[in-house]
């Protein structure tokens, strides 16, 4: 399986423990200022891209000079610099699995716009591929269909969340069960639990987002 990373600039606290030395050798990509702290950490990225508008004369020769490749945007565009970068990842490194770290804490707005940009038709082929990941919960999209999730050993929430209108969400063996329901606007089922180590639903139309968290 093809793994990219792509870090972007969300707090540094929100990241997991040691992520940056866990993951040192595996093909990085850095949004805006999560280049700089790829490169800080003695990471080189495959790419950096972004606008760079929050970064020094100093910080922007830091960044072109230890990146394999730079794509620089105008800092007033339509796109979220997370947005340019998983647009450039998809077409040019075509990876099974895009781990997205850094796009959460932090502005509201920006984390609202990592969770629903995999809704634009651009992204939305290759939203089930598409990871947000932080200290605490990993989010991962759904097209409409029949799952098994596996449950991950350091979490204990599970959360369904219909980004989109959803029809026939079910919940066969979670915690707390649901026997085919329709959402017609956007919501979270919080803090649902595995009740072993996996958790089947399914779902006939829509988007839905599934959270792993813990506290």
């Amino acid at each position: 399986m093809k793994e990219v990373n792509l870090l972007v600039g969300g707090p540094i606290a929100q990241l997991p423990d040691n992520l940056l030395q866990l993951k040192r050798n595996a093909a990085w990509i850095g949004a805006d200022r999560g280049a700089l702290r790829l490169i800080r950490a003695g990471i080189v990225p495959k790419l950096a891209i972004g606008d760079f508008d929050s970064s020094s004369a100093v910080e922007r020769e830091l960044i072109f000079k230890n990146s394999l490749r730079v794509e620089t945007a105008q800092a007033e565009k339509d796109d979220t610099d997370t947005e340019l970068a998983v647009r450039f990842i998809l077409r040019d490194f075509q990876p099974d699995l895009l781990k997205i770290y850094g796009a959460t804490g932090g502005r509201i707005d920006h984390l609202l716009a990592n969770l629903f940009f995999v809704l634009r038709p651009e992204f939305y082929s290759s939203l089930e591929r598409i990871k947000l990941i932080d200290r605490q919960n990993e989010i991962s999209f759904f097209k409409p269909g029949t799952y098994t999730l596996n449950k991950q050993h350091d979490k204990k929430y599970l959360a369904f969340v219909p980004l989109t209108k959803v029809s026939q969400l079910v919940l066969y063996d979670e915690k707390y069960q649901l026997p085919g329901n329709d959402f017609n606007w956007p919501v979270s089922l919080a803090s649902n639990e595995f009740v072993g180590l996996t958790a089947k639903f399914s779902f006939s139309s829509g988007v839905v987002c599934v959270i792993q968290s813990k506290d």
